[in-house]
């Protein structure tokens, strides 16, 4: 499965890139691509293209502040607390393959 992610939290520091580590190590050992976009206190990184949001499955935010999901329209948005990856994160890829069939 291709998947997109987002992730932010309140302070933009740690937990943002905490987060986009163990989503990245948790779907390479699932098998599944991702390309997770942060939004930490020093900006965006790594930011989800229009190519890469037209070929993704899904997109999955990870966040405590408000994201934006004008870009996604028409795409499966999973929206959860960024505790969740931080606790789980192969427990939340393994949730979105069951839901979306894949």
């Amino acid at each position: 499965m291709k998947i997109l992610a987002i992730t932010a939290c309140t302070a933009g520091i740690a937990h943002t890139y905490i987060a986009k580590e163990k989503l990245e190590n948790a779907a390479k050992e699932l098998g599944d691509y991702i390309k997770v976009e942060t939004q930490g206190s020093i900006g965006v990184e790594d930011e989800l293209t229009l190519e890469d949001i037209r070929d993704a499955d899904v997109i999955l935010i990870s966040a405590d502040i408000r994201v934006n999901k004008d870009r996604f329209a028409g795409k499966p948005v999973v929206e959860i607390p960024i505790s969740m990856v931080m606790k789980s994160p192969k427990g939340v890829i393994s949730k979105i393959h069951e839901k979306l069939g894949k």
